[in-house]
């Protein structure tokens, strides 16, 4: 049974022009044949991701959404660079092939990758897919132990090193995002007042070790291996990375992870598997990333309601694009529902409701 991620049909509006790709993927990417097709993966709400097959060769095309006007939230030059940095030392990286800042292809920069082709589980896991306890434990210990891996890179040795600014990363994230959430606010969406007082006041120092940060890293961005699905072989959505804070990466991450003591309409909201029985806890998930990092970790509340926080910024971020119609995907009229979820979701945290039990 073929369980591998499989693209649809382009959304309408979003559709590229098969010339134009044909004739810039010929004049830069030797020995390609065949017939050109262009398919899209349907999920993810930012950057669009489409698979251009070229005869029996399968590429992944990157671009920013249409209708969108910031930049520095869909920087393909960025995620171009760190991708062919980071890929000799980290092997979950695609392979990028090649990038165009011209916008007279298809009217925005864009870039092109090898395609990892194998499962991505999502909040249905396809048909076939045997997640017993055991396997759903062991998957989740798989995922930390990939993030931590990533987290360990040198990166100053990748000539990352200007990359990012680790010196007062919690700082600019806390305020950064509070602000991006009041730009982008919608007057049927929650204020989060609250919580942004709550997590302005009680900043951590940033964590003495920084590091290569994804800032997306969840199960529906990894790729599993179809020989051994437990076996984690991708990691793909890299615009956000950069050199910061490992925690706040993970608390990124805890954001997402809904677990199987939450309110029931929370666990319906749920993208993942880990609200599957076997699945950690996001204590557990903290609790075992401070062993691997050989130092016992403090403020697990605060990581976790920043998880939650920014996680709603994004939703806003891209809620605020349909409100204003700016994009006509009919699963963007949902994400006001998201942003009630997390708001209760981050209160239970700064209000101590979020048990530290595991």
């Amino acid at each position: 049974m073929d369980l591998t991620d499989k693209p649809a049909q382009v959304r309408q509006g979003e559709e590229l022009d098969p010339e134009a790709i044909r004739q810039f993927l010929k004049d830069r990417i030797p020995g390609l044949s065949g017939e050109l097709t262009i398919s899209q993966f349907p999920s993810g709400y930012s950057n669009l991701t489409y698979l251009i097959r070229v005869g029996d060769r399968e590429l992944v095309l990157r671009r920013p959404p249409f209708g969108t006007k910031a930049k520095t939230a869909h920087d393909m030059g960025r995620e171009f660079r760190i991708l062919s940095a980071l890929k000799p030392a980290f092997p979950c990286c695609p392979e990028p092939l090649v990038y165009m800042e011209d916008p007279s292809i298809m009217g925005c920069p864009f870039y092109v990758m090898e395609r990892i082709k194998g499962i991505i589980l999502r909040k249905k896991p396809q048909e076939g897919f045997e997640l017993t306890p055991d396997r759903v434990r062991t998957l989740c210990e798989n995922l930390l132990n990939v993030h931590f891996l990533l987290h360990s890179v040198d990166y100053k040795a990748l000539g990352l090193e200007g990359f990012g600014k680790p010196h007062g990363y919690v700082k600019r994230q806390v305020e950064g995002w509070s602000e991006r959430f009041k730009r982008a606010w919608t007057p049927d969406a929650p204020t989060y007042e609250k919580v942004m007082q709550w997590l302005h006041d009680r900043m951590p120092a940033d964590f003495s070790k920084p590091a290569v940060i994804h800032n997306d890293f969840k199960f529906d961005n990894v790729v599993l291996n179809p020989e051994n699905p437990l076996e984690i072989i991708g990691v793909l959505d890299w615009e956000m990375a950069t050199i910061g804070d490992p925690l706040m990466d993970l608390g990124c991450s805890l954001g997402y992870w809904v677990q199987r003591d939450d309110p029931p309409e929370f666990q319906a909201a749920s993208t993942q598997i880990t609200n599957f029985p076997g699945a950690l806890t996001r204590v557990e998930v903290f609790k075992r990333y401070g062993e691997k990092f050989g130092v016992p970790l403090d403020n697990f509340e605060f990581y976790v309601c920043f998880g939650f926080f920014r996680l709603a910024v994004i939703i806003q971020q891209i809620y605020f694009r349909f409100y204003h119609g700016q994009t006509r995907d009919p699963r963007f009229k949902q994400l006001i529902f998201s942003l009630h979820l997390l708001e209760a979701a981050a209160k239970r945290v700064l209000e101590g409701r979020e048990s530290r039990k595991q």
